[in-house]
């Protein structure tokens, strides 16, 4: 690999702009999505969220590829730190996921108990 200042300053110059331009863009979707910029416009939640999300992790993937320069890894290396990433996020999705569950089980034996005690 050779260090070439100029191409690497090039570079780092456009993944800075295009970091700019997306963080922009999110902006924009959440002022735009909660009608702060469009007067009695609005963006479903859902929507608005899946659009944060995926501009936000395309931000962290071009953080970890080009400034920590993880595109010049060897392919062992970068399955070493996506690997557990992914797992990470599907921990965080069950947790989530469980505990919501958890909610509406309790929920339903706090409606029980409220009418067992009416009767």
């Amino acid at each position: 690999m050779a260090h070439d200042y100029t191409a690497a300053k090039k570079i780092a110059t456009k993944t800075i702009l295009i970091l700019a331009v997306v963080t922009v863009l999110e902006v924009m979707v959440a002022l735009t999505g909660k009608g702060y910029i469009v007067e009695g416009w609005y963006m479903t939640p859902w929507v608005m969220n899946i659009t944060m999300i995926a501009m936000s992790l395309y931000k962290a993937y071009l953080i970890v590829y080009e400034f920590m320069h993880m595109k010049y890894e060897a392919k062992g290396l970068k399955l070493s730190v996506i690997l557990p990433t992914c797992l990470l996020i599907w921990a965080v999705i069950a947790f989530l996921y469980e505990g919501t569950a958890w909610k509406g089980n309790r929920d339903t034996v706090d409606e029980r108990s409220k009418i067992e005690v009416v009767e």
